[in-house]
């Protein structure tokens, strides 16, 4: 028997050695011209045609073999074959129209949506924030800002808006967890984007009809040659003391299969501002992700996953012990707490973990059809730790745990003027909040269930003209269990309108037992034009409707949020918000000069936003009180873009974005919005010395100057006696200048390998100052000067 064994090896060994072939052939155009330097791609091995446009590719296997074959102007070629002999395989190369056209077909097809220009982050400008946030590296598009709770929570806001108005869609699914206000950043690790997209509008129906600010689509890297690579980041800084560490791997399709994994660790302490310690501001992360996927010749099915694990601190002087030391930050802006730097991460604090799990199946009918199924799982844990003391010090404050289950369908149609895509997707969701924290949690438990449809039709009426428009309808339905105080329930004037919602009372008969629900049915819609005037000029004009329910944190907020150091009040009263927004942009090209210019306007009805009306003194002590209310407003503005190609080796980019929010109720401008801000940035490469790039960034944000009047009087003790002052809450802070340093080279490593060395300066100034858009300027200055190497490695 073991002879048999050993026999049965040997002859498999010889066949696998002797069954090597070859594939040869000729690369021609339209014309029978050869096509010189034309790359093949065949199993794992690449060669290039020469003069006369011959190849020859040697020892294959015998088997499926998959043929890549692709050339500059021409359309690429992928065809899948069974070898069991040599073969000579010619082709006949197409070209492309245009390399205009080309850009503009593929876009249609990412987004079903030709009205709204697009912007994209590409790999090479996310790999430079891989040790930041994803709200860092969106700022590089003009008329994006960032929302700030201290140096680690960093959200993206787009033309005046953020939160839960700018849904985030990761790998075609929508992040859900619980990023609903300023204080919690999207659970997304950078360093997994492979491109990301800015929608700024409400035009992306298939992913939801809320996007009143916009959408961040992020795209993982895909990899569809039969090949094997990856690369590894390594950041350490100086402000902080720590540095991140990120490693992916990818297996391109072959035998149909291709796979993808990431695995990415930060650590970092205190941060420093210009003059002092930040203290508590460190955080910690520790995140994977990875898929698996098969394609066949009519479908294609994958699995995904991903964790996100994060530590952040919260900045110790956000939380004050008295009205007097909470007064004196914000009027007299010093910081209550100053300590030595360390890594510990010590309350207040959040720890988060999300989960995603998602199946992908798409089939293809033929050329012009295809269905694609989706299911996703969502698993979000929040952790906030408080100040506590005695047995409380290492139980959470806040405990939260958030399940999302999501299924989308999607059917897409294309002819030679048009396409129409059409889908339907339902989510049940499901929040708990535990009872053990001790602390009545600050939001309830509660289910909501949603249920959406839509339909987006692209023509194009003429080769220069495109006209798309979408439509979607969603319905949904939330039910809430809360305890509320008798007294905050009266105070609101709950007990005349929301009667109804009572259930029972606790034991000690202070607080009402409540069932809030709420329904929803909604229709948003958008409608758009491209038109090419010519090869040059390009005009994009988008109206949209969209309709966003108040959120959980808005409807059932309800005391202390301890990542903000504020009390928050939410309002069981708050309407649907409806926005309506024009918006148009101009592009022009010139060989070398290109201008991009966006104009907008945006009336929402029933907006609903955060105003602070006062303190309030707790056992935990003082804190600013934050309640939201609806208003109507209207937002306009304008973003503007230049690139400017000087010379062969020097280019100039300006960014100009403004953004103007009115309170049209109340006749007053609107709380919270960016102020005026441009940046230059100036650029010099030299390819031949070793890909040496220097960038010299000038960012500019000015003083708002338009804001309500929220301040309010307060009592402290002042000589043994209690006084009344007036608590500066609204005055924003002055207009400050940035300066940033950055600059790489690139060297050769081994065999196609290469390593990229960068070094970078942020606040080379060291300039001290402070941010409107962060929740914490009332406390402490804004980072002070930061080193930082970067080694990026691809192999």
């Amino acid at each position: 028997m073991l002879k048999k064994l050993i026999l049965s090896f040997l002859l498999l060994i010889c066949n696998f050695v002797y069954s090597q072939y070859k594939v040869s052939g000729k690369i021609l155009d339209e014309n029978s011209n050869p096509i010189e330097d034309c790359h093949i791609h065949i199993a794992n091995k690449n060669v290039s045609s020469n003069s006369l446009g011959e190849y020859v590719v040697k020892n294959l296997s015998k088997g499926k073999i998959k043929i890549f074959i692709s050339s500059l102007g021409f359309k690429s070629i992928e065809e899948t074959i069974i070898l069991n002999a040599n073969l000579v395989y010619n082709v006949k190369m197409t070209s492309k129209v245009n390399s205009l056209q080309e850009v503009f077909i593929t876009k249609k097809k990412n987004t079903e949506n030709n009205s709204i220009l697009e912007q994209k982050i590409k790999t090479e400008t996310i790999e430079k924030y891989s040790n930041q946030t994803l709200g860092d590296a969106l700022k590089e598009v003009a008329g994006v800002t960032i929302l700030r709770t201290g140096s680690n929570i960093v959200k993206p806001v787009i033309n005046g808006l953020h939160s839960s108005r700018v849904p985030v869609i990761s790998n075609n699914v929508r992040l859900e967890d619980q990023q609903w206000g300023a204080e919690h950043a999207p659970n997304f690790d950078i360093n997994a984007a492979g491109k990301i997209t800015i929608i700024k509008g409400a035009s992306g129906l298939q992913y939801g009809g809320d996007a009143v600010g916009g959408l961040v689509i992020i795209e993982p890297l895909i990899v569809k040659k039969d090949t094997l690579f990856g690369k590894t980041i390594a950041n350490v800084s100086t402000n902080g003391r720590g540095g991140t560490l990120s490693s992916s791997i990818h297996k391109g399709n072959f035998c149909d299969w291709s796979w993808n994994a990431l695995g990415t660790f930060k650590y970092y302490g205190d941060r420093n501002a210009a003059n002092y310690v930040l203290s508590n501001s460190g955080n910690r992360e520790l995140n994977f992700s990875g898929d698996v996927k098969f394609t066949g010749k009519k479908y294609d099915a994958s699995v995904f996953y991903s964790l996100y694990n994060a530590k952040i601190g919260i900045l110790s002087a956000s939380h004050t012990g008295s009205t007097n030391d909470l007064y004196n930050s914000i009027n007299n802006q010093i910081p209550s707490v100053i300590n030595d730097f360390t890594y510990n991460l010590n309350s207040p604090k959040q720890d988060v973990k999300h989960h995603l799990a998602k199946f992908n199946f798409n089939y293809l009918f033929n050329e012009n059809a295809s269905l694609s199924f989706q299911y996703s799982y969502q698993l979000n844990k929040r952790l906030e730790f408080d100040v506590r003391r005695k047995n409380f010090t290492d139980l959470a404050a806040l405990d939260l745990e958030l399940i999302t289950h999501t299924v989308k369908v999607d059917y897409k149609l294309e002819a030679h003027d048009w396409n129409f895509k059409t889908g339907l997707n339902a989510e049940k969701q499901d929040n708990t909040a535990s009872l053990l924290t001790g602390i009545r949690p600050l939001i309830p438990d509660y289910i909501r269930n949603d249920f959406g449809l839509y339909g987006i039709l692209n023509y194009n009426i003429s080769e220069s003209l495109t006209f798309d428009t979408g439509i979607r309808y969603d319905f949904s339905d939330i039910e809430a269990s809360k305890f509320y105080l008798k007294t905050r329930w009266t105070e609101r004037g709950y007990d005349k309108e929301f009667s109804n919602f009572i259930i029972g009372e606790n034991e000690s008969g202070n607080q009402w037992f409540t069932k809030p629900k709420f329904t929803f049915h909604n229709v948003s819609a958008s409608i758009g034009i491209h038109k090419q005037l010519d090869q040059d000029w390009n005009w994009y004009i988008n109206g949209s409707l969209a309709t966003r329910n108040p959120n959980p944190s808005e409807f059932f907020s309800d005391g202390l949020h301890h990542s903000t150091g504020q009390i928050e009040l939410g309002d069981l009263g708050l309407k649907k918000e409806q926005s309506y927004k024009l918006s148009t942009t101009v592009q022009k090209k010139w060989s070398h000069f290109s201008v991009e210019i966006n104009p907008y306007i945006n009336s929402i009805h029933n907006y609903m936003f955060l105003k602070p009306f006062g303190f309030e003194t707790t056992i935990r002590g003082a804190f600013p009180v934050w309640e939201y209310e609806q208003t109507n407003a209207l937002l306009s503005g304008m973003d503007f873009h230049t690139v400017w190609d000087f010379s062969k080796n020097w280019k100039h980019q300006f960014s100009f974005a403004s953004v103007t929010g009115i309170d049209n109720t109340n006749d007053e401008p609107l709380i919270a919005m960016p102020p005026l801000n441009f940046s230059n940035k100036i650029q010099f490469s030299k390819k031949e010395w070793n890909g040496l790039q220097l960038e010299l960034k000038n960012e500019v944000v000015l003083q708002q100057t338009q804001f309500p009047n929220n301040n309010f009087l307060t009592k402290i003790i002042q000589n043994n006696e209690l006084v009344d002052v007036l608590v500066d809450i609204s005055s924003p802070p002055k207009a400050y200048q940035l300066l940033d340093f950055y600059s790489e080279m690139k060297f050769k490593t081994f065999r196609n390998g290469y390593a990229t060395l960068a070094f970078s300066v942020q606040n080379i100034l060291n300039t001290n100052y402070r941010d409107y858009l962060n929740s914490q300027r009332y406390f402490v200055d804004e980072l002070g000067r930061n080193f930082q190497i970067q080694l990026k490695i691809n192999y």
